[in-house]
């Protein structure tokens, strides 16, 4: 998991306070360890993270952070999908590629197209000036709903290596269908695009994350490019919860 350099202060503005901070910082550190952690010795089954107890709280709050927006261009799903998947990543990070192109596709058809996941993308650009231009770029190929394509063409193999300049990202945009080339320029470069990057970004340092990818599964983080196993079993741990609360909170059951 690549680390950035030393944040700005604006990038560092929180957007849960204090102590939520703080304890969601921990768990993203937690969270990646006892996922990779071995198995657990009395039951033979891969250790995993409680999701009740004293820090069901805060995996609410961070919930919370889902848009279930049905206009947001940087996600995929139904809005009503008992599971939401956060990703914080940055187009330069090696192990944002590998997941994009290992383990994303398979979270896709197996659990975004039945209706059980939803996928919301935060830019977080955080390894300098061309991480943040492919940032814009990517909000500005969703404005003309070829988000998705854009994020495939800049995730291929060996697509980082070509870097992220102008031309290079205006190819990336004609690869991935975007139309107007002209407006996808003056889009990438505007206000509009700047502020939405820039909001990404601040939330994800609002919830601890230092390094990419970082993700939100329903509030429980997790760090890192994990083998596909452990996004199934935290995504279908998540689902189950959800049903339970739905169970839980209807009377006629």
């Amino acid at each position: 998991m690549p680390t950035p350099t030393r944040p700005s202060s604006s990038a560092k503005k929180p957007v849960l306070l204090g102590l939520v901070v703080v304890i969601a910082a921990g768990l993203l550190g937690f969270v990646s360890y006892r996922a990779t952690a071995p198995k657990d010795q009395n039951s033979g089954t891969p250790a995993t993270v409680t999701t009740s107890g004293p820090d069901s709280d805060l995996y609410r709050q961070l919930a919370e952070l889902a848009r279930r927006d049905a206009d947001d261009k940087l996600a995929r799903g139904r809005t009503d999908a008992p599971v939401v998947l956060i990703e914080y990543a940055d187009f330069r990070c090696s192990y944002c590629g590998k997941f994009a192109r290992d383990t994303e596709p398979e979270l896709i058809e197996k659990y975004v197209e039945d209706g059980t996941l939803r996928i919301e993308w935060r830019n977080f650009p955080i390894f300098g000036k061309e991480s943040e231009a492919a940032a814009r770029a990517s909000w500005a190929a969703g404005q003309q709903d070829r988000f998705w394509a854009f994020h495939r063409a800049a995730y291929a193999e060996d697509a980082k290596e070509k870097g992220f300049g102008t031309a290079r990202l205006r190819a990336l945009a004609q690869q991935a269908g975007v139309k107007d080339l002209d407006r996808f320029a003056r889009d990438t470069e505007s206000a509009e695009a700047n502020a939405a990057v820039g909001a990404d970004r601040d939330q994800a340092y609002g919830i601890g994350a230092t390094s990419t990818p970082s993700f939100l599964i329903n509030g429980h983080p997790l760090a890192g490019a994990q083998p596909t196993a452990v996004f199934t079993q935290a995504i279908e741990s998540a689902a189950a919860e959800a049903a339970n609360v739905g169970s839980a909170g209807d009377p006629a059951k």
